[in-house]
């Protein structure tokens, strides 16, 4: 057994796995980071772009309706002009149904046009030059310009058609104006209806992608145009209780952009709104999130895919480069530990002995600590072992260095076989009162080992002690040959004793 405290070698042996392990490993994490932020870049650019054509197509969608009505109102104030003309009342009736509907014939996908009375009774009508009796007064318009003089144009309500023709419970929506008296008072309403068909067909002009959709709903949430209908009566219900519409409703700016999950279908959406004008309309554009980020995920898991394998292979290979540097490591000990050991009794060679006795001297130089060297010489070996054979012999020196080796406890310590039956030991920072100590215990443990025959006597040794101090004037060499030289005296002395060099 070796005791000894020589520079270790462990540390900086595993120094090169572990710089490979952590160089891999940091190449991974940095691998996987710069895959993990161009992927994220790459989505953030999708849902960017797909939100920049649901704005173009909102904007779209906004114009034309800002020109349908826009071309209604004008309607609305015609008729209202020439409902107040009082040469009117005196020309024929065909004559003022023309001159009251004149400019209704350039609205698009025009319903009825009608002049209320005060009352809601129908005065006139586009569609005939005798108007059809009719009260509309129960009609969200009707109301809203009935108790309110500045409402301005009103939108109403989606509603059916309650006529017995071709176009019964047909969705409409109606634009209204107030018509007041020179003094204000309440005269009637003008009112003209726009059939929902209109979106439909602007709705049609426009490609959106597969499961997405346009919707146009009013202030209150109610919807008034949908494509594709998720629904088949979702025309004209209220979504004002749901959080999608909720949300889009309370943004004071009007326009925006959310992804979502829909609470019709649940389906993930990409959300984009844009609200119409002044006006108490707002189109939503609701692309799915398969049309928006579908290629970007195709291209992700391919990325993702070829990126785990890579770095799967770089771990894979850096695992296999370890081992064997591992068992390289290994060898390397396995060899120095050879080069080091005395391969009978398992304690230092004679080549390690010199290195660390030369290790232990400078480092004594430097620090001004006492450094001892003992010298152990097994008495009568020759004799012992001519007389019981070289087996016995080798078993005596393995036992005799165990015995020494359990004495010499102190990491700093090395024992090793000097030659023959001979054994050295280096005692760092000891002085010679300590180098004795130690060199009386190791003499009377070897007396104390069982004979290996009761007519043989026991088996002991003779030790000489030098030791270095600063006060002394030797060289290493002097101090070897005064260790070996106190030897000799223990042995001439008697021997199974110890001596100190003076």
């Amino acid at each position: 057994m070796i005791v000894s405290r020589t520079p270790s070698t462990t540390g900086k042996s595993k120094r090169p796995e572990r710089l490979l392990i952590c160089g891999s490993l940091l190449s991974v994490i940095a691998i996987v980071c710069i895959v993990t932020f161009l992927l994220i870049r790459e989505h953030a650019s999708a849902q960017e772009s797909a939100t920049r054509s649901a704005t173009t197509i909102a904007q779209l969608i906004d114009a034309d309706v800002l020109r349908t009505v826009e071309l209604y109102d004008l309607t609305l104030q015609g008729l209202i002009a020439a409902a107040q003309r009082d040469d009117l009342q005196n020309v024929s009736p065909q004559i003022r149904h023309l001159a009251l509907f004149d400019r209704s014939t350039t609205a698009r996908y025009k319903g009825d046009i009608l002049l209320l009375d005060r009352l809601g009774n129908v005065v006139a009508d586009s569609s005939r030059v005798e108007p059809k009796p009719g009260n509309f007064a129960d009609r969200d318009y009707f109301l809203a310009h009935a108790f309110n003089r500045d409402i301005g144009m009103f939108i109403s309500r989606p509603f059916q058609t309650r006529c017995d023709c071709d176009e019964a419970n047909q969705w409409r929506i109606s634009f209204s104006r107030r018509i007041s008296t020179q003094t204000g008072e309440f005269a009637g309403v003008a009112v003209a209806s726009l059939k929902l068909d209109y979106f439909d067909q602007l709705f049609n002009s426009l490609d959106i992608g597969k499961d997405s959709t346009l919707n146009i709903i009013n202030s209150d949430g109610v919807l008034l145009a949908q494509k594709p209908y998720l629904q088949s009566d979702s025309v004209g219900k209220s979504f004002g209780n749901r959080p999608n519409v909720l949300k889009i409703l309370s943004d004071k700016d009007g326009k925006g952009s959310f992804t979502s999950t829909s609470s019709m279908d649940q389906q993930q959406r990409l959300y984009t709104y844009s609200r119409v004008g002044n006006l108490p309309l707002t189109v939503m554009v609701a692309l799915s999130s398969d049309a928006v980020f579908g290629t970007w995920r195709r291209t992700a898991l391919l990325i993702s895919g070829a990126t785990g394998v890579l770095c799967v292979g770089l771990l894979w290979l850096t695992w296999l480069l370890a081992r064997e540097l591992r068992l390289r490591q290994r060898a390397e000990r396995e060899l120095g530990q050879l080069a080091a050991t005395d391969d009978l009794t398992g304690v230092a060679n004679r080549r390690m002995l010199d290195q660390t006795l030369r290790h232990e001297w400078f480092r004594a130089q430097r620090s001004g600590q006492p450094l001892s060297v003992m010298m152990i010489d097994a008495d009568h070996f020759k004799a012992f072992n001519d007389r019981h054979g070289h087996q016995a012999g080798d078993q005596a020196l393995k036992t005799l260095a165990q015995v020494i080796g359990e004495n010499v406890r102190r990491p700093a310590d090395l024992v090793a076989r000097y030659g023959g039956e001979e054994f050295s030991v280096i005692l760092a920072e000891t002085d010679s009162q300590g180098a004795q100590r130690i060199a009386e215990h190791i003499r009377q443990a070897v007396e104390q080992l069982p004979r290996v025959d009761e007519a043989e006597r026991a088996m002991t040794v003779s030790i000489g002690i030098a030791t270095w101090t600063t006060v002394s004037e030797m060289t290493l060499e002097q101090l070897l040959f005064a260790a070996d030289k106190a030897l000799y005296q223990a042995k001439e002395g008697g021997r199974n004793r110890v001596v100190v060099a003076s």
